[in-house]
């Protein structure tokens, strides 16, 4: 999903029903969400924010979340994170006390131990919003391989800039001002050469190699 001016928040909020739908529907293999249990339905979905919020407790309880993980358990979830080579640099490991809001971390590395956090708790649909915005090269690659790990298995939905991270993805829903001006595959949209789509893709990669 590409987010260019605004809905991004709506559309977030609208699947966690923070507020409810006004007309249509969403529906979650069939079953309007209106339907399901709320606790039930936001346990379900994960996300991931641009800024991940990070508790000034140790990288191990914020991978838990008041929950009894096994540490077999969580060092998994921190290997299909890839953030295994950073906590393994930490005095402490993931017993490492992370500063109010994480700022002793990057933000490649406070992005990494999200990924962490939602492999451990397995929600059946991820919501990525502009997960990889703000990091390095070397972050990101690490990040897009929890990415594809997530994809391959859950349904998941980016909301992203980096049209890197949603060309391999099954539909593309382009936002502008709000309202849906496009959808297809990366394939689909890229045969459109006067599409916005098309023209987004070629400007972002016209860029990158200036």
């Amino acid at each position: 999903m590409v987010k260019q001016a605004h809905g991004k928040t709506t559309i977030i909020n609208l699947i966690n029903r923070f507020y409810e739908i006004q007309k249509g529907e969403i529906l979650l293999d069939g079953v309007n969400i209106k339907d399901i249990n709320l606790h039930y339905l936001r346990r379900k979905v994960g996300i991931i924010l641009q800024d991940p919020f990070i508790f000034a407790k140790s990288i191990k309880e914020n991978i838990e979340l008041n929950e009894n993980l096994s540490e077999e358990s969580i060092m998994k979830t921190i290997q299909l994170a890839s953030a295994e080579e950073f906590i393994q640099t930490l005095p402490n490991g993931i017993e490492e006390i992370a500063h109010e809001r994480g700022s002793s971390f990057s933000a490649g590395q406070k992005q990494l131990i999200a990924f962490a956090r939602i492999f451990a708790h397995q929600p059946s649909i991820f919501i990525l919003d502009e997960a990889t915005a703000n990091i390095d090269t070397k972050t990101e690659e690490l990040i897009q391989k929890s990415i594809d790990k997530i994809s391959a298995e859950k349904t998941s939905i980016f909301i992203a800039h980096r049209l890197s991270t949603i060309v391999n993805v099954d539909k593309i829903i382009v936002l502008n001002n709000g309202e849906i001006i496009e959808q297809g595959n990366h394939h689909e949209l890229m045969a459109n050469q006067d599409g916005y789509y098309s023209k987004l893709y070629n400007a972002y990669y016209t860029n990158l190699a200036s």
